[in-house]
């Protein structure tokens, strides 16, 4: 019983660290568009310039950590009469003498990262961006020791550190961009003086660098001594190497769209980078926020019965999973769709933000709102082969989702008007996520034996009854309310109807799955 309160304390203090680590983060983009000028060409510029550190991050080494590093260090953990030491001490100097490598590298081709990134940008713009990302790209490795180190911490037990030290990264780039707000810095990249240019290039890479050192401190004060390894034998470079063989081909093909989508971006005109990667914040947190919480809630029994093979159960996981993560993500998704022009301005409309840039936020958020559940439902149905120990399906099927969302992208670059590209964007996502969602399904089904289709359709219609109607009635008091109260009580009043409809219909038409949500919802804060 201990055990079992020691763990769920555990799990409420991450979710905890987890959401305000989010939501600092959500307002740092609000801050750093206050002062910068969503619409500008130098929110554009930096954003990029900050886009190419994680991306390359990514690529190196991202995404096998989880999925590759995590469980190595928990085996020599378990099995090193040192209890994994100095192994961990020998991946930390690895991942120091490798991404300092591929940090230097990356410097010297500046020019060329940005190049593939903004066909759109002007010659001035693209001269801002390189010089941004070489103050921006030292946080490649900043983000490679971060994670290292925190895998060590959450192997020893300790988790606190990596689930907050994201906070005081976005808390310092947030005062950096309060500063440049109330020195009066410039939002013209031509008017950018020096004094501009270093408080938001070592500002930011500060911000990053501040998260490095939180997490490598808590690790030293654990007890684990911080010792340099010249000698990476004996760390398993090979198995590494060919056990994130898959996983490396999921992260390029989702960074692939990541790219072509910022390229299309750049395109659409001065602002339209900054407006998709802003929208593309506002569509990821409504998912991080339920949909996470409802797989922490439902996916852990997905291990056990995958690791006992249980076919049944493990269907029925999933399709509980996917059930119940509609059912909460719907009505949000409909809330995006027809107050995406509210939502931008509640969130947007301060500081130096131009109105054309705000009303073409609204626009692609809308329009982001249509990909929220099928990419919700792709995501759980990818774990779902996880726990069954296969990489080599979801990485395949996010390489045909990569497919689609590239050929959206450039259609919509070919066919449209400068100005419409952006709002494009998330809907070459929704197609790409649909595909991606239905190729899971159909392979799982195949492996499993049933997906449980015909209560997923069920619950899939009942629900879009009653989103369906919540966004109408949301609809109409939005647009009866925006000409004569503000923004904030026009969302408000419109949320609140949308909801009660949405709550009201779901009863009529036998929504069970909103009771089983909140029954999930509840139980997580009860005390136990």
């Amino acid at each position: 019983m201990a055990a079992d309160s020691s763990i769920g304390r555990a799990g409420r203090g991450m979710a905890v660290a987890t959401l305000a680590s989010r939501a600092a983060g959500f307002v740092r983009l609000v801050v750093l568009a206050s002062a910068l000028g969503l619409g500008s060409r130098l929110l554009d510029g930096y954003n990029v310039a900050n886009t190419l550190p994680n991306a390359v991050y990514e690529l190196v080494v991202g995404g096998a950590m989880a999925s590759v590093v995590v469980p190595l260090l928990a085996r020599a953990a378990l099995s090193e009469p040192d209890h994994g030491v100095i192994y961990a001490q020998r991946l930390l100097s690895l991942m120091v003498y490798g991404l300092g490598a591929v940090t230097v590298v990356a410097m010297f081709s500046a020019p060329w990262l940005v190049e593939a990134y903004t066909p759109g940008f002007s010659a001035d713009q693209r001269d801002l961006a390189v010089v941004l990302s070489r103050f921006f790209l030292p946080q490649i490795l900043f983000y490679g020791v971060s994670a290292t180190a925190g895998a060590v911490l959450n192997i020893r037990g300790r988790f606190a550190a990596p689930m907050w030290a994201p906070l005081v990264n976005s808390l310092i780039v947030i005062a950096v961009g309060l500063t440049y707000l109330l020195i009066g810095g410039a939002t013209g990249t031509g008017s950018l003086t020096t004094a501009h240019l270093l408080l938001l290039g070592i500002g930011t890479t500060a911000g990053v660098f501040a998260q490095m050192a939180l997490v490598v401190g808590a690790l030293a004060r654990s007890g684990f001594t911080l010792r340099p390894r010249l000698d990476p034998r004996g760390i398993g470079i090979r198995r590494i190497a060919r056990l994130g063989g898959w996983v490396l081909v999921s992260v390029i093909a989702a960074q692939i769209l990541v790219a072509v989508a910022t390229r299309a971006a750049s395109v659409s005109g001065p602002g339209g980078i900054s407006t998709y990667q802003n929208a593309l914040a506002v569509f990821q947190m409504p998912f991080a926020v339920i949909a996470l919480s409802v797989m922490t809630a439902v996916l852990p029994r997905l291990s056990r019965n995958a690791a006992r093979r249980d076919l049944h159960l493990i269907t029925e996981d999933l399709s509980r999973a996917v059930r119940l993560a509609v059912v909460a993500l719907a009505p949000v998704a409909a809330a995006m769709l027809v107050l995406g022009p509210q939502i931008a301005t509640l969130m947007y409309a301060h500081g130096r933000s131009s109105a054309p840039a705000i009303a073409l936020l609204g626009a692609v958020v809308a329009a982001f709102g249509v990909a929220l559940v099928p990419f919700t439902g792709y995501m759980i149905l990818q774990r779902g082969f996880y726990a069954l120990q296969d990489t080599r399906t979801p990485a395949l099927i996010t390489a045909a989702v990569s497919a689609v969302g590239v050929a959206g992208c450039l259609t919509a670059t070919w066919l449209l008007p400068r100005a419409d590209i952006v709002i494009a964007i998330p809907l070459a996502y929704a197609a790409a996520y649909t595909v991606g969602l239905l190729a899971a399904a159909i392979t799982l089904r195949r492996r499993l034996g049933r997906i449980d289709g015909h209560r997923l359709l069920r619950t899939h219609a009942r629900v879009a009854i009653a989103a369906g109607t919540a966004g109408l009635i949301a609809a109409f008091a939005a647009h009866f309310l925006t000409p004569v109260v503000n923004p904030l009580i026009t969302f408000a009043a419109a949320g609140l109807a949308g909801a009660v409809a949405y709550v009201a219909v779901a009863q009529l038409v036998r929504l069970t799955e909103l009771r089983q949500l909140a029954t999930t919802a509840l139980s997580g804060v009860r005390p136990h």
